[in-house]
């Protein structure tokens, strides 16, 4: 059979240019799909523009009034450079107003990382004109951040987050842990004693529980001591989760603090652990007796909030956290909504060394919600401060004119808390009263 003839160098050629050919058809169908996907991208960002800029309204009188009152108030009723030159704030003009305040951070107190003075300075550094020191059943932070505010022109609001327990009040379903915030005026609690009483009652149980944690890590196979969580948490500190964490990632158990919650420490989890944490109910109706508010803490964490909250509020709550740094959670606003709650937020920041934990002051909260928050707190804190000043003036030597003559909460101070026959051995604590005392103006 013959051979077929030898390709010429011409239909060589011939073939090479179909190739070619074949490519260049086939690009433009590529281009095209190309253009579209572009195309279909600059429509997308188009919208998301266009949605930004109609949330980007002009803030309303409300939203103006309620910031100069805020800031008013941060600033203890001195007026800021715009105020006294008759100029909005500077948070407004086509923007949403807004004010930086925290009302959920932790210290060295409990399990934060940083201490009061030096989380009153990173707020500072970050903006934040009003803190709240939340520490987990303690209030021992307090003055430490108060002296350093004085520093940078932060307002203090003395707070805590207390643990709880909740059980259902018709018996279906488990108990859960709550954590209620209770926030406080300037001088703190009504009744300070039978709060540290229940605070320290609570603290008590955290040893129990810490051991609690231990046997069940040590029957997992990672044996630890007491000792060292305790080593952890510090001096005077009462052991936490997060001691636990942090002492399994010094053993090497774990990676990290986020693994050793997300695999043995979370609610109900392998190495979980109670104490003897009151009632979820008796501790918001403490809080509301020593002329506190009370809110209830990342009800998102909560497995049956509708239940936790629809009680708690029978109890006296007055808000529950909406808003986080990732934004406001719809479904917990509706729930706020339907039984009458504040609407508050804050970054629950610890400290931790990871680089996903909301910063101090990054939670958005509105300039309405924070207005909201403090008028229906001041009325609270007033009358605490007036039973504050009642039992001050009950407890003075007999036979004092003082109170003929003082028109200040800081010159009743100074006449009732340094006199000897009072039992007020602590001089900085005295000092902190006085400057706290300072905007408080007594009626006749």
């Amino acid at each position: 059979m013959p051979r077929p003839p030898a390709a010429t160098s011409s239909e060589e050629e011939i073939k090479k240019e179909v190739a070619a050919v074949d490519v260049v058809v086939a690009a433009p169908d590529d281009d095209v799909a190309a253009d579209r996907e572009e195309e279909e991208e600059q429509k997308k960002r188009k919208r998301r523009k266009e949605k930004k800029k109609r949330r980007r309204r002009a803030p309303s009188e409300e939203e103006e009034a309620a910031l100069r009152s805020v800031l008013r108030w941060a600033r203890r009723g001195e007026a800021g450079d715009e105020e006294a030159d008759g100029q909005r704030p500077a948070a407004t003009g086509r923007r949403r107003p807004r004010v930086a305040v925290e009302l959920h951070a932790h210290s060295t107190c409990s399990d934060g990382s940083l201490s009061p003075a030096a989380l009153v300075q990173r707020a500072h550094r970050n903006g934040v004109k009003v803190l709240a020191l939340t520490d987990h059943d303690t209030m021992a932070g307090v003055p430490e951040a108060i002296e350093s505010a004085k520093q940078c022109s932060i307002r203090i609001i003395p707070g805590v987050e207390i643990s709880a327990m909740y059980s259902p009040s018709d018996g279906i379903g488990a108990e859960e842990p709550v954590h209620i915030l209770a926030y406080y005026g300037s001088l703190g609690p009504a009744k300070p004693q039978e709060l540290d009483r229940f605070l320290g009652s609570i603290r008590d149980g955290r040893y129990t529980r810490a051991k609690g944690m231990l046997l069940k890590l040590r029957s997992l196979d990672m044996p630890m001591e007491l000792e060292d969580v305790c080593t952890i948490a510090g001096d005077g500190v009462a052991p936490g989760r997060l001691h636990v964490a942090r002492a399994m990632v010094e053993a090497g158990y774990v990676e990290n603090i986020r693994q050793a919650f997300s695999r043995y420490l979370y609610d109900g989890g392998p190495a979980y652990a109670t104490g003897n944490e009151p009632a979820g109910e008796s501790v918001v109706q403490l809080v509301c007796r020593n002329g506190g508010v009370a809110v209830l803490a990342h009800p998102w964490a909560l497995k049956n909030p509708v239940a936790v909250i629809k009680d708690l509020k029978a109890a006296g709550l007055h808000g529950i956290e909406v808003y986080r740094s990732d934004g406001k959670l719809s479904g917990l606003s509706d729930l706020a909504d339907t039984y009458g709650l504040l609407k508050i937020g804050g970054s629950d920041y610890h400290g931790r060394d990871d680089k996903d934990e909301p910063d101090v002051g990054s939670v958005d909260l509105p300039v309405l919600a924070v207005s909201g928050f403090l008028d229906a707190a001041q009325p609270i804190w007033h009358n605490a401060t007036k039973e504050i000043l009642a039992n001050i003036t009950e407890r003075a030597p007999n036979g004092s004119k003082g109170l003929q003559r003082t028109n200040s909460a800081k010159d009743l101070c100074n006449l009732r808390l340094l006199s000897s026959d009072l039992e007020v051995t602590d001089s900085t604590e005295v000092e902190v009263l006085q400057t706290e005392l300072s905007d408080v103006v007594l009626s006749n």
